[in-house]
């Protein structure tokens, strides 16, 4: 590893010359390079051997283990040169020419291409034979001088138009690859350390970090450099990104000082001297191994192969980023832990998510219109063709003469050509842009909304969400915690205890129990503005407990100076299974005293004495507790309050108790007293609250919080409200009530649980993670739950990770828990969650929109192509006036309906959810009902037009034939039509106002004038090109007045009960039970290894065809009783999620056969079982 030639290129430029020499340090680069790769004894030794010790170390890299490096900019900058910067380059992003490139493999516009490309070579080629009478003249083909010399307009338009759509599409792709790379380097610059410099703690960028620095490491960091531990308390490192070992590694100045970057502490605090980073730290070496390696791979084999999947850091969500965003993601940091390196490069290739709900619906539709539009130009290309031969050849009885050849090959790619049209209007290629369109749009404007959007399908996830686990502290509280109750002395104080009044005795006891036993990076420093309230720095309970200190008119500061951090003994960090934290120091006089603080019914069960009035012990017994829980605790926690027990113990000097044996130690405690903290509810939460119930969003409050204190909070928030049915558990409940005998969880048990569970107090990670996870696995409602999380601890990494949406608190979250998470929410607010609904619903109605418009177009062209060419031998729109109505039905429309702003309308309606069709009943009612008047006013004026305009037909003209009025009208009424209908398609729920908030989209009024501003110009003055001729004002005003009637014919088909037309089919489900794809096996990846998988892929298909036979014999005997349908559904959804909930993906419940539905009884409950 320490040879690294490839990594040469990396280092600055004065860095190679230096590499040998210290520039007047104590240590090479290469030296430190190679000690950061030794580990545990090993290191100890070498840094005995060649420093001395830590110390020795910071000596010659010329920085103070307690006061840091000064400032002094020279000093810096020479550690630059001679150590790097912290800063690991990036991929290359894909130029707009690879993007060009990539859009021009779309197959429609190859076959475009070609036909444009035969259309330009036959136009210049005149065959001898051209003007031979023998050819025939059959109208429908044929040249003459007149044509000749427009004959190549035809081909060039076509093959400016796919450039145009080319151009369009790569261009979109650069500004979002842009956009996602801007959104990088703000989470990256957003990503502060704490360092000590000039002996005070100041927050830096992690780009600024450089070697000799003196950072403070914390529960929940994500180390961004390499570094030696100078002191450290009770310290565990994550380790699995580099070593692939999930245990957790203890760290300490005296075993193994190693920290490495891109790990992660899992406990406990501590500070290190920098000694690498950037190319140099052991992330970095990886880093640059692997984009060095990463590309003379590409150049062996171009399959694709993504070499920087092991930089795909293990995320189990990296949602579809390509491997480059994913390797930029976060510049200094390796995986995101739990899984082997090893496995980590083999899983690589594989796609770690399900589709997301709204892409496996598109995908599925897109592919449906994509075979009808093939079918439809298939079958016009063949009549055309026919048509042709039998006239000329069969009824004017013709000869194929072989100077004739280029003349019929002419007409055939006419044909051809018209089949392509036909087949271009049908693909929507315009959805891909839509969503994109739709989602850029949206992720920019949630920002605004204080929503910071990592992985771009989370924010139309969060549009479909059911559910809502959420955080209590700092989410749906002010996190701005204070003292406003104690018990101290006997007395229970509801307000600010008179300092005068306690003892002075327990008060020195009280302030140096607070000062010494909450984490010294915890403190309260003045307000910035005049009348601001203090400023609480670190973890906010210590803050609340500090600020207590300071209204008994005591300085905590005073304490730490006399007993510094470095003095402490030993220190018990706080962690989610003790649920207390406790800092042993060592008296004057020899002995040892130990300071304990935690959550008030656990240090209680720990105390065997109390301090009286008098600062006197007395004996706390087990019938004292229960008083104290029942005159104390719960009044405090009814309030709402988090109650915290304050405690101590001496211990003899000689001989030292054992401290590894924590139980023992921290027991037979003395209690100070008991202080109850507020955590006001945010003022806007009960309304957003409010607003998440009427939107059919579920919201359940996880904490690990007393249960009194949390189900106060709930009440206060709306969770809860009284006269509903709902319970609240303890974490300890609710685990013996999902567990069987064997201490395993059941579906089942968990099922008759989750509905009605609104609070879960007293939690674990680990139960947070089983809840999430047993909604979205839940079988019981017809629609598989959708959860959105909100986590901020290093812990709640699984339980974002599994969610289908995890939010990460951008203020107070560990760096551990945003990288797990989809969307940062910048202002740890819960009401900008509901923002996030709010817009993910908006990008799935925005595509629905889209969609309803689209199809409407599709339906009309691609029918008055067909009929027209079987009908008069020639498509009434011509091949370069449908790619115009492709461009705006396609790219403008996408653009105007899919930036439509979400209005609050959207949060009166349940969630879609999985399965629910993308074009609704309402919706095929209006792409039918438009199709039907479009089609009617075509068809008129294709065969009747003459009569009604008096102008001359346009039908059955030879091609050579100028452009004629006629067919100019029936364009332009098209795209007149087209154009109101747009204003239609802003409603999809059969609304009547369609003008509704029309000005406060910009775009979409600015693209529906510039679209008519731009027909005028090609009706008038478009000519040859666009086969079309100027139009008068009185046709013009015919054209627009047609057009118009969309409007009325609207209102009309909105009067229609949807209810009444049965007959109607929905299109676009979700995808269904029996489509479980390999990348759907890969999503519980991170469960299982190779072998596993293969094995279970084979077990599926085993499954699936017995299931298949099973379902088919249940359907059959269904229809003969006219029994349950759903037990056969059900029963198939409990074979496959026996298989460890092998995919997510819901039970389709959409079955057609509606009649099975209709006469379902109430299930099959014997069902359940596999023969």
């Amino acid at each position: 590893m320490g040879d690294l030639n490839s990594s040469v290129d990396f280092y600055p430029k004065n860095q190679r010359r230096e590499q040998n020499h210290a520039g007047g340090f104590g240590c090479t680069l290469q030296e430190l390079r190679s000690l950061m790769e030794l580990r545990g004894a090993e290191a100890i030794q070498k840094i005995q051997d060649s420093y001395g010790d830590v110390n020795g170390l910071c000596r010659r890299l010329k920085t103070s283990p307690t006061e840091g490096l000064s400032e002094n900019i020279a000093d810096f900058e020479k550690r630059r040169q001679i150590y790097g910067v912290n800063f690991i380059p990036p991929k290359k992003a894909k130029t707009f020419l690879q993007l060009v490139w990539e859009a021009l493999q779309d197959v429609t516009l190859i076959i475009l291409e070609i036909a444009a490309i035969v259309s330009l070579g036959l136009s210049f080629y005149a065959p001898p034979g051209e003007q031979s009478e023998n050819c025939g003249n059959v109208s429908g083909g044929g040249h003459d001088e007149g044509e000749a010399e427009a004959g190549w307009i035809e081909g060039a338009a076509i093959l400016l138009s796919v450039i145009c759509v080319v151009l369009v599409t790569a261009f979109n792709d650069w500004s979002k690859e842009k956009q996602f790379r801007g959104l990088q380097s703000r989470i990256e610059q957003e990503q502060r350390f704490s360092v000590i410099r000039n002996a005070q703690v100041v927050q830096i960028p992690v780009a600024e970090l450089i070697v000799g620095d003196i950072a403070q490491i914390k529960y929940g960091d994500l180390l961004p450099a390499d570094g030696v531990l100078i002191q450290g308390n009770d310290l565990k490192i994550d380790e699995s990104s580099l070593t692939g070992e999930s245990d957790h590694v203890r760290k300490s100045v005296e075993k193994d000082p190693m920290l490495l970057s891109g790990t992660h502490v899992m406990e406990g605090s501590g500070r290190m001297v920098v000694t690498a980073i950037g190319v140099n730290s052991q992330t970095g070496i990886i880093f640059t191994l692997l984009g060095a390696g990463g590309e003379e791979e590409e150049k062996k084999d171009k399959k694709g192969k993504q070499q920087d999947g092991a930089v795909e850091t293990n995320q189990n969500k990296a949602k579809k980023q390509d491997g480059a965003v994913a390797m930029e993601m976060q510049p200094l940091k390796s995986a995101e832990g739990g899984e082997m390196e090893e496995r980590e490069k083999k899983k690589s290739s594989v796609p770690k998510k399900e589709k997301s709900v709204l892409q496996g619906k598109l995908t599925k539709l897109a592919v449906q219109i994509g075979k009808a539009g093939l079918v439809m130009s298939a079958i016009t290309v063949i009549i055309l063709v026919l048509y042709f031969v039998i006239q000329t050849f069969v009824v004017d009885g013709k000869v194929w003469l072989a100077e004739c050849t280029p003349v019929y090959v002419q007409y055939f790619v006419k044909f051809f050509i018209i089949g392509v049209t036909v087949l271009v209007v049908a693909v929507p290629e315009g959805l891909p842009l839509a969503v994109t369109i739709s989602l850029a749009y949206s992720v920019k404007k949630m920002m605004k909304d204080n929503n910071l959007v990592r992985h771009l399908d989370a924010c139309e996830t969060m549009g479909n969400a059911t559910a809502i686990c959420s955080d209590k502290t700092g989410t749906l509280t002010t996190n701005r915690m204070t003292v406003v109750q104690s018990y101290i002395g006997d007395i229970h104080n509801k307000d600010k205890p008179d300092p005068s009044s306690i003892n002075h005795k327990i008060l020195d006891l009280l302030v140096n129990a607070i000062a010494i036993n909450c984490a010294y990076t915890t403190n309260i420093l003045p307000p910035e503005k005049e009348g601001a309230l203090p400023q609480q720095i670190g973890n906010k309970t210590e803050c609340a407990l500090l600020g207590f200190v300071l209204n008994m008119q005591r300085d905590y500061q005073l304490v730490r100076d006399q007993i510094p951090e470095e003095t402490l003994y030993k220190v018990y960090t706080f962690n989610s299974v003790r649920k207390s934290m406790s800092t042993i120091v060592r008296l004057p006089n020899g002995g040892f005293r130990l300071y304990s603080k935690g959550a008030s019914e656990i240090l209680l069960k720990k105390c065997s004495n109390i301090l009286n009035s008098a600062g006197d012990l007395r004996a706390f017994r087990a019938r004292d507790r229960e008083e104290m829980v029942k005159k104390v605790i719960e009044p405090m926690a009814c309030d709402g309050l988090r109650t915290i027990c304050i405690a101590y113990r001496d211990f003899p000097g000689v001989p030292e108790p054992e401290w590894d044996n924590e139980n023992e130690i921290v027991g037979d405690l003395t209690c100070i007293g008991i202080v109850g903290i507020e955590d006001p509810v945010r003022p806007e939460v009960p309304e957003a609250i409010r607003k998440c119930q009427r939107a059919g969003i579920t919201v359940r409050m996880v904490t690990g919080d007393n249960i009194n204190t949390a189900r106060a909070i709930a009440a206060k928030c709306g969770i809860i409200q009284p006269g509903e049915d709902f319970i609240c558990l303890e974490g300890k409940e609710f685990n013996r009530r999902i567990r069987n005998e064997k201490g395993e969880i059941e579906q089942e048990r968990l099922d008759k649980i989750w509905p009605k569970l609104r609070v879960l107090a007293r939690s674990s990670p680990t139960d947070k993670h089983t809840l999430v996870k047993g909604i979205i696995d839940s079988t019981i409602g017809e629609q598989r739950q959708v959860v959105a999380v909100t986590g901020d601890g290093t812990n709640d990494g699984p339980a974002l990770k599994k969610a289908d949406v995890g939010f990460a608190m951008g203020l107070a979250g560990t760096d551990v828990a945003k990288e797990a998470s989809d969307i940062i929410l910048t202002d740890d607010n819960f009401s900008s969650i509901v923002k996030a609904v709010m817009w993910g619903r908006n990008v799935y109605d925005s595509i629905s929109k889209f969609l309803q418009f689209q199809l409407t177009v599709n339906v009309v062209a691609v029918i008055v192509a067909f009929t027209g060419a079987c009908i008069t031998q020639d498509s009434p729109l011509k091949a370069v006036q449908m790619l115009w109505v492709n461009l705006i039905m396609d790219t403008f429309a996408s653009l105007a309906l899919a930036t439509e702003p979400p209005t609050e309308s959207l949060l009166l309606r349940k969630p879609y959810g999985r399965n629910k069709p993308l074009i609704s009943r309402t919706m095929m009612k209006n792409i039918l009902g438009h199709a039907v008047y479009q089609l009617i006013i075509i068809f008129t004026l294709l065969f009747a037009g003459e009569i009604f305009f008096d102008i001359d037909s346009g039908r059955n003209a030879p091609l050579h034939s100028p452009p004629s009025e006629h067919y100019t009208i029936i364009f332009n009424t098209f795209v007149m039509m087209q154009l109101f209908n747009e204003i239609n398609a802003r409603k999809i729920h059969g609304e009547r106002n369609v003008f509704d908030n029309i000005f406060s989209n910009p775009i979409f009024c600015s693209i529906v004038l510039g679209t008519f501003g731009v027909q005028i110009v090609i009706v008038q003055f478009g000519g040859k090109p666009f086969s079309c001729s100027p139009l008068n004002t009185q046709q013009w005003l015919w054209c627009l007045f047609v057009g118009l009637g969309e409007l009325v014919w609207g209102q009309v088909i909105a009067s229609i009960p949807t209810s009444h037309l049965k007959c109607l089919k929905e299109a676009g489900h979700g995808p269904g039970k029996d489509e479980i794809t390999d990348e759907d096996l890969a999503e519980d990846e991170d469960e299982i290894d190779h072998a596993e998988r293969e094995l279970r892929r084979g077990q599926i298909l085993w499954f699936r065809g017995l299931n298949r036979i099973q379902t088919q014999m249940e359907v059959v005997s269904t229809f003969k009783r006219s029994g349950s349908f759903q037990g056969a559904v059900r029963r198939r959804s409990s074979v496959l999620s026996q298989l460890h909930d092998v995919t997510n993906i819901s039970t389709p419940t959409h079955v057609i056969l509606s009649a099975a539905n209709a006469t379902s009884s109430a299930g099959n409950p014997g069902g359940e079982s596999i023969p």
